[in-house]
């Protein structure tokens, strides 16, 4: 279950409020925000390495996936006129910037509670595409789709593609693309994959890239995984870990 903080509920309350009748400037807005907190855990991440507390490639992995996955969508947006006015996009990148700083000092506090934080975010994207679709369904399907909708989930590579998917195995999902209704769906199946790689990260133990599980099965099928190491810390039970060695 999602407990909205403050600055959920603010945002929220800004995306529902001012572009209520503006669905691709909506949109805009909201993934040019939803790339931030993966930007800020990765930045934590690099930083615990240099300082040697915490050292897992996986989660570095998994969340540049995710971070390349909004970039999408943001392109995805950007095509369909949501960034067509200044103030658009001044907004977006002036919620982001505080926002990337919000994240970063919430993951070194408790990454746990970041990445509560990013679930009920991703949460909120999924009910809001899911709502949009139900509302223009027979519009969207008389649409065309995006070229780069289609570059991204037809034509490019897609190890990125499964690897934020953590839930299930590579290859076990292959979008579909016939129109702007179906590039929406893909959309907002993948804010779900995003809500389920986010609750993941809040169970102890280590988060596995889905590639890094597949490459251990195909190489040996008696390969054993390794059991579940220590979750990343926050700054102060980094900086004990590394005093008490």
């Amino acid at each position: 279950m999602c407990y909205y903080s403050f600055p959920q509920e603010s945002m929220i309350m800004i995306l529902d409020g001012v572009y209520r009748d503006r669905n691709y400037a909506r949109f805009f807005v909201l993934e040019t925000i939803a790339r931030v907190p993966y930007f800020g855990f990765i930045s934590v991440l690099h930083l615990y390495e240099t300082f040697g507390w915490w050292r897992r490639a996986d989660y570095i992995k998994v969340h540049f996936a995710q971070s390349w996955n909004e970039f999408h969508h943001l392109l995805i947006m950007e095509e369909l006129g949501g960034n067509a006015l200044w103030i658009d996009r001044f907004l977006a990148r002036f919620m982001a910037f505080f926002y990337y700083f919000m994240t970063v000092a919430m993951y070194m506090l408790s990454p746990r509670m970041a990445y509560h934080f990013s679930e009920c975010v991703e949460r909120h994207a999924y009910s809001t595409y899911d709502k949009f679709l139900k509302l223009h369904e027979e519009e969207l399907k008389r649409l065309p789709a995006p070229e780069a909708a289609l570059n991204y989930y037809l034509n490019e590579d897609l190890y990125l593609f499964d690897e934020f998917q953590t839930a299930g195995v590579p290859c076990s999902r292959r979008p579909k693309i016939d129109n702007l209704y179906d590039v929406f769906v893909n959309v907002r199946d993948d804010e779900a994959e995003h809500c389920k790689t986010m609750k993941a990260c809040q169970t102890h133990g280590n988060l596995r890239s889905p590639h890094s599980m597949l490459d251990c099965l195909e190489v040996d099928s008696e390969c054993v995984i390794p059991e579940p190491e220590d979750d990343c810390e926050g700054f102060v039970d980094s900086v004990k870990k590394s005093l008490t060695k």
